[in-house]
C-alpha cells in the first residue's frame, strides 16, 4: 500500500508541473477542509476513509489510512468508519475492504 501512496503523491507532482493553477486551488481547496472547524482532523480521516471505501479507490484508502493513524486513529475507528461505507454502499465496497486491512497492517505501527 505504501506503493499506492507513494502513486499519489508522484501524480499530484506531475499535475502540478502541468496543470499548475488547478493543482493550486484543489491544494488551497484541500488545505482549507482539513483545517479544524467544528470536526477534528481525526474525525474528518475517518470519514474521508468512509468516502474511500464507497468510492472503491484503492490510491484513496491507503493514503487516508496512513493520514488517520498521524492524527492518531486507532485499528478499531478506521474499521468502524469503513464499516459505514459499506452499510451504504453494500457488497461491492464491503471486497475494498481487502485493501483497507492491507494497508492498516502496513501503517499501523510505523512512524509518519
Amino acid at each position: 500500500m505504501k506503493t499506492k501512496v507513494d502513486e499519489v503523491y508522484r501524480i499530484f507532482g506531475e499535475l502540478k508541473k502541468e496543470m499548475p493553477k488547478r493543482m493550486e486551488a484543489f491544494n488551497n481547496y484541500w488545505e482549507v477542509s482539513e483545517e479544524k472547524s467544528t470536526l477534528d482532523a481525526k474525525t474528518k480521516q475517518l470519514i474521508n476513509i468512509a468516502l474511500s471505501v464507497a468510492a472503491q479507490c484503492e490510491w484513496s484508502i491507503a493514503y487516508n489510512v496512513r493520514s488517520a493513524f498521524d492524527k492518531g486513529a486507532t485499528r478499531k475507528e478506521i474499521l468502524d468508519a469503513a464499516s459505514l461505507a459499506v452499510l451504504m454502499h453494500g457488497g461491492s465496497a464491503l471486497t475494498y475492504i481487502i485493501p483497507l486491512k492491507e494497508a492498516i497492517d502496513q501503517f499501523e505501527n510505523v512512524e509518519l
